[in-house]
């Protein structure tokens, strides 16, 4: 043990909630303590660099998520500072440095959000055994969701509610929403003796190992509390948007001034408080002489939100369609190349394309537009299981929310959630009616920057004069579309009316050979489609 180190000593530990202001378990760390040490672990399993992977960053995260991250924690370190501490940050697996710090430090208060991910459930566990057995007082409390999801369960009789409409109706109104939140501690004991623990300051992307990355020059967004405050002050500022907001209305097609507050990067990392921005939306209905109202409303999102971390923390796999008690068991098809090409953005048709450069570049995009190409890859053309399109979004998002990204790829995939298949988004005509000039298609596919408008969403069917004429030739400067949609979605609707029936007669009881039967069907099916249309095609020449 350090022997300066104070018997009064307390350790606060960051991992979400990347803020001063409304921070309960800051300020009990704070009350009644001789020294805290505000702690963050840079976790290897997030932040190594690997080379492997489809793009650059670690094997979970993509470089933009890291970078924004790391300016976060730059941002609240200076926080800390002014009121009179400092981020002390550590690196390699967080239960184990934790562990060893609570020893180094005799700390006799241990205080952290809650998360209700799997990852850090098990690793709060192995900490919060070592601090029982020895002693050591444990404040976690749930700050990062407007209710505790464990209280929803409760009152639902065990079981998460599995409709937003239910999840309403038993949430009611926060405990919390009587009294202001707290602005943030305006001072908190200094940090105390580090003993032999390895601490460093915020680590640059170099120094993370990430050498050659280059910022897009146009990212807009920058990490951090005060800029996410900032952000909300701006938004909350047009009052008059604020009141008529309604999801899923809005222009995915609007880059340079996104129609939307583009406030989920800082709620992901909490570097803005869901339970501060619930309360600053609800002063402003106050004032508003109408203002729409849950499910579309801003706030009816956050409640959202806090739907998909309840349905997640109940739900044993939720991350997965096997074992998954709330998941149609649906034999998609297992096609690297087609996958890949959705991934790069070459998929030969220009909307869907553009979104996914979007992706890569600013590691967002407009909500409609995630719909469109969740879709694609999935229930409306591809037909490619929704976890491989996770997978993409939860490495590239800089809003990448494990409850939230597995939610929604649920619900877009028709897994789960939602279930009216038959409705697809069109890869050409639903950003058409947004963007009918395709200036979105021109900005992220600057190849296609000359393409006539009545021909930028469907360029492989301009003349051969006008793509020349136009510098891209389809097939060689653009790929050609990889499916033909009307065909695909025909396809895929066939596809899944199979498998929601299987689904029926085995009431949910889908087994893994009941799968590989219906492939086998599907695939003998599709081949003998394909023959009748050769046929016909044979025909009509």
């Amino acid at each position: 043990m350090a022997s300066s180190s104070s018997s009064s000593s307390s350790l606060m530990w960051f991992r979400k909630g990347l803020r001063v202001h409304d921070n309960p378990a800051l300020e009990r760390a704070a009350r009644g303590s001789a020294s805290v040490y505000p702690v963050f672990v840079i976790d290897p399993h997030y932040m190594k660099p690997d080379p492997a992977a489809f793009s650059p960053g670690s094997s979970r995260a993509g470089v933009n998520r890291i970078r924004f991250l790391l300016e976060s924690l730059r941002d609240l370190d200076c926080s800390l500072r002014r009121i009179g501490s400092r981020l002390l940050v550590l690196k390699g697996e967080p239960s184990e440095v934790i562990i060893k710090c609570l020893k180094e430090w005799d700390v006799r208060k241990l205080c952290f959000e809650f998360d209700t991910e799997q990852y850090y459930q098990a690793l709060d566990n192995k900490v919060k055994g070592f601090a029982s057995a020895v002693g050591i007082e444990i404040f976690s409390p749930v700050t990062h969701t407007l209710f505790d999801p464990a209280d929803i369960i409760k009152k639902n009789g065990g079981k998460a509610p599995l409709s937003y409409q239910s999840f309403i109706k038993l949430a009611g109104n926060p405990p919390w929403n009587e009294s202001p939140l707290s602005t943030g501690p305006t001072s908190i004991p200094p940090v105390g003796d580090l003993g032999c623990c390895e601490v460093c300051d915020v680590p640059t992307l170099q120094e993370l190992g990430y050498y050659d990355v280059e910022q897009e020059e146009e990212f807009p967004f920058q990490g951090g509390e005060s800029v996410a405050l900032r952000q909300l002050n701006e938004a909350l500022s047009n009052k008059a948007w604020v009141a008529e907001f309604e999801k899923p209305k809005g222009d995915p097609t609007a880059f340079r001034k996104p129609a939307t507050t583009v406030l989920s990067p800082y709620l992901k990392f909490g570097c803005l408080s869901s339970r501060y921005f619930y309360q600053r939306l609800q002063d402003l209905y106050k004032s508003a002489k109408k203002h729409s109202s849950p499910p579309v409303s801003l706030l009816g999102q956050l409640l959202w939100r806090d739907f998909f971390y309840t349905v997640a923390f109940d739900t044993r796999n939720f991350d997965q369609m096997k074992g998954n008690k709330i998941c149609k068991q649906i034999p998609w098809n297992n096609d690297e190349a087609l996958l890949v090409a959705w991934r790069e953005g070459r998929t030969g048709y220009p909307w869907i394309d553009a979104i996914m450069t979007q992706l890569h570049r600013w590691g967002w995009m407009h909500h409609l537009a995630r719909h469109c190409v969740a879709c694609f890859l999935t229930r409306g053309d591809l037909f490619i299981h929704w976890e491989k399109g996770r997978d993409v979004f939860e490495r590239l998002l800089i809003d990448s929310d494990w409850a939230l990204n597995n939610g929604n790829w649920l619900w877009l995939s028709c897994s789960s959630f939602f279930y009216q298949y038959h409705r697809i988004y069109s890869p050409i005509t639903f950003g058409k009616k947004y963007d009918p000039n395709g200036n979105y298609i021109r900005h992220f596919l600057p190849v296609l920057k000359e393409m006539p408008k009545e021909f930028i969403y469907e360029p492989w069917k301009a003349p051969l004069s006008v793509q020349k004429k136009a510098g891209c030739i389809i097939g060689k400067d653009y790929p050609e579309p990889v499916v033909c949609h009307d065909s695909a979605s025909k396809e895929c609707k066939r596809k899944l009316a199979e498998a929601y029936a299987l689904n029926q007669r085995m009431n949910g009881l889908v087994t893994e050979e009941d799968l590989k039967k219906l492939r086998r069907k599907l695939e003998q099916d599709e081949g003998v489609e394909q023959r009748k249309n050769t046929r016909q095609k044979m025909e009509q020449l």
